[in-house]
């Protein structure tokens, strides 16, 4: 088989498995969040989201961007691996000190007592993320998902059934940290049981002083990513009450099991693959652009849907305590639409090797952003104005990074937005049309819940095929196959049962 259709092979089988990690993973994490919600309260949810982001902030610093350098990289060394595995772990336990020390003044800001201990147990995490990256990054450098797959639904099974029996025990929000750690120390254990690699005694300066050049762009915007897609549990944290941050900290988990599973699934599989024709621009460009398309194709629906049935959702999921949430929801829903798109756009920049250029972007989101959190604060518009904040900016990073990113591989912004354009007003017509459905339909919440799942589909494969989207049939070639060949194993199974 020729090198491109080995290429193509891999890169959907890939796209299979690291979309199926995604889903498992955050599937188990949503159905664990439904049920978790309904034995907790909302603050307990609140309080997890109050320090969040300084656990967030320190994972971000320990992989330092190494782990996108060394995937970069075609020629990593046994040195390589093992010099950036102690630094990472190095970094780990001085960030945990850091944090154990900066505990009680993160409870003063907060004015929340049980942030001190909670903090300092929670910080743990960091060392066994730390023991994880470079298993991690040679398991997506071998483009290996489905090992990724298992061992990601295995912890989160382990760890989801481990919160469950002490949130009935009532231990509030001490469940949730739980839940966070048992997670990391099952993925820890079974990433070590099912790759081989081990470091060996070995630290090199100039091995990590090779990366760092690299690396150092990529770890300063992922803080400053970190920092401000997290920067609104601060701010809710602070000037708001514990409760609606408790609201807005489930709204996000919601979103993020759908509209962040396809962003990461996509960036995973993506870069690496992209990184291998990194020099054939033409090839390069041809292989973007349907990624853009198909990532719009699947998210957009999936996205829009999820806002149309909110009201509902929310109150089958999670019940009338929940209801609050709703227009918190909805509109972190809109906001995750281009999630994907600028997403991919940024993986251009590290392919291309620009991380200067990608850190320079992000500063300048980033203080775009900051200008926007103080004029909606200062203007005394509410939690629904600073989550209106997020969909105008979501916006403006798409702007801003369809226009860099693309400009490496001569694809334009304007190109952009005419390949996804069609795509746009198809799922808003959908939208529309689900949206109506549940204010008119005089039923129950939960019949109301089962027409709109019904129809919104119906809805949007119907107008695609009518209108013959093309990144239909694409979706349908990469699905049929994997479908037919689950039919024959399950036959082939029965077959040998009655054998």
């Amino acid at each position: 088989m020729p090198k491109e259709g080995l290429l193509k092979q891999k890169a959907i089988k890939s796209v299979f498995w690291s979309i199926g990690d995604q889903f498992a993973n955050q599937g188990i994490q949503f159905i664990l969040q439904i049920i978790l919600a309904r034995i907790l309260l909302p603050e307990h949810f609140g309080i997890i989201g109050m320090i969040l982001v300084f656990v967030l902030i320190s994972n971000i610093i320990i992989e330092s961007g190494f782990s996108q350098a060394l995937i970069r990289e075609q020629d990593a060394t046994q040195t390589d691996y093992s010099t950036i595995f102690y630094f990472n772990l190095l970094l780990s336990l001085l960030l945990y000190g850091v944090l154990y020390g900066l505990a009680p003044m993160v409870s003063a800001f907060f004015n929340e007592p049980q942030i001190i201990l909670i903090l300092r147990v929670l910080s743990l995490s960091l060392i066994m993320n730390a023991l994880s990256i470079i298993q991690r990054t040679l398991l997506a450098k071998k483009i290996d998902f489905k090992s990724q797959t298992i061992i990601n639904i295995i912890s989160g099974v382990l760890s989801g059934v481990i919160a469950i029996g002490f949130a009935l025990w009532g231990l509030g929000v001490w469940s949730l940290v739980i839940k966070t750690l048992s997670l990391q120390l099952f993925q820890l254990i079974f990433l070590w049981i099912f790759n081989k690699w081990r470091p060996s005694l070995i630290f090199e300066f100039n091995s990590l002083k090779r990366f760092f050049g690299f690396s150092s762009n990529l770890m300063l915007s992922g803080l400053l990513s970190v920092i401000y897609s997290n920067i609104y549990f601060i701010v809710i944290g602070k000037i708001y009450s514990v409760t609606q941050l408790g609201y807005y900290t489930n709204s996000v988990k919601i979103t993020e099991a759908a509209s962040l599973s396809i962003t990461s699934a996509l960036q995973r599989v993506t870069y690496p693959i992209l990184s291998t024709i990194q020099n054939e621009d033409e090839r390069l460009k041809y292989s973007f652009k349907k990624i853009i398309r198909v990532s719009a194709f699947i998210n957009f629906p999936l996205m829009v849907g999820l806002a149309a049935i909110g009201d509902s959702l929310v109150y089958v999921l999670f019940g009338e305590k929940w209801m609050p949430m709703v227009i918190y929801f909805q509109l972190l829903c809109i906001a995750g639409m281009l999630y994907p798109l600028h997403a991919i756009d940024l993986n251009i920049l590290q392919v291309k090797g620009k991380s200067n250029l990608y850190l320079q972007l992000n500063i300048t989101r980033k203080v775009t952003l900051t200008l926007l959190i103080i004029g909606a604060v200062f203007l005394k518009i509410g939690v629904i104005g600073l989550i209106g904040v997020i969909i105008l900016q979501t916006y403006i990073d798409f702007m801003l990074n369809s226009h860099f990113g693309g400009r490496e591989i001569a694809y334009s912004t304007i190109e952009h937005i005419k390949d996804i354009t069609h795509i746009y007003i198809i799922t808003f017509t959908m939208g529309v049309v689900v949206y109506l459905s549940g204010v008119f339909l005089p039923v129950n919440h939960y019949l109301k819940l089962i027409i709109q799942l019904m129809l919104g589909p119906a809805y949007y494969i119907g107008i695609c095929k009518l209108t013959r989207v093309e990144e239909l049939k694409v979706v349908m070639d990469i699905i049929s196959p994997l479908f037919k060949r689950f039919l024959t194993r399950k036959n082939e199974r029965v077959i040998n049962h009655n054998m």
